[in-house]
């Protein structure tokens, strides 16, 4: 059976503490879990969409967008990787409705484990997709807030002590990782942060959520799939986290990252 069209973010949620994904291409919807242990093969057919506005581009920038895009479309803004930097709340966006929608809604500071504990920032209603996004195993959250802004003025003073990068080796290897005791964690977190931003501090909420992936055999020695270098991946699916897929060749293809990339997935 073979499907076509342009990559985009695998979609996902959580139901009975199992990462489950959705791998939207075309019309068709893939369920990625029900395909661990078929051999699936990927082929990249030489075009790539811009995901904001469709229109076709050379090369991707910023995991999907066209240059222009890149440089004006709201999902690209500066304030994606750097939430402090939003002014949103200033009535400055590239788009008013869509940082109405995004920006200027209660967000969230939280500490996940993913390949190492880390600082994150997301939309309360994106909880918790965006941590299965990131292949974290446990997070808690830290302090809700009315808009992107503060929100990343929190998790910079927290940044003097977690980092904000998912190791993504880590990530995909399964690594041992020490035992974060979450709960004291968060108690070190809120201690960092000075007496104006305690209020938003989540002091009754200490759920620790777990996330568990469907991997059958983890990758030992990973080696990322290019779509800029080669045209091709095939192999017997064996997992997936994050937005990676495992492949039992050692191949892994973060499929976020050739968002827009044109392709063809054969299964058999």
């Amino acid at each position: 059976m073979t499907y076509e069209g342009n990559l985009i973010k695998m979609k996902s949620l959580l139901q009975n503490g199992e990462a489950v994904y959705e791998l939207h291409l075309g019309n068709s919807e893939l369920n990625i879990n029900a395909l661990l242990g078929k051999s699936v093969q990927i082929n990249f057919k030489g075009r790539i969409n811009c995901i904001a506005c469709g229109k076709e581009t050379r090369k991707s920038f910023g995991q999907g967008f066209c240059y222009q895009c890149f440089t004006t479309a709201p999902e690209a803004d500066e304030c994606i990787l750097h939430p402090d930097r939003c002014m949103a709340h200033l009535g400055i966006s590239r788009d008013t409705e869509w940082s109405e929608a995004h920006c200027l809604q209660p967000h969230i500071v939280y500490l996940a484990v993913s390949g190492g504990l880390k600082v994150g920032v997301t939309r309360l209603s994106q909880v918790p997709a965006r941590w299965i996004d990131q292949g974290a195993t446990s997070a808690i959250k830290v302090c809700q807030v009315p808009n992107r802004h503060i929100a990343g003025v929190i998790e910079t003073f927290l940044m003097q002590s977690f980092r904000d990068k998912t190791n993504w080796k880590r990530m995909v290897t399964n690594e041992e990782l020490p035992d974060f005791d979450l709960k004291a964690r968060k108690r070190e977190a809120v201690d960092l942060l000075p007496e104006e931003l305690k209020r938003y501090v989540l002091n009754n909420d200490e759920e620790i959520f777990q996330i568990h992936y469907p991997v059958l055999e983890w990758p030992q020695h990973p080696k990322q799939v290019n779509f800029d270098k080669e045209t091709s991946v095939k192999g017997k699916l064996t997992g997936v986290r994050g937005q990676y897929l495992f492949f039992d060749n050692q191949k892994i293809l973060n499929v976020r990252r050739f968002s827009g990339y044109l392709v063809e997935i054969t299964l058999s």
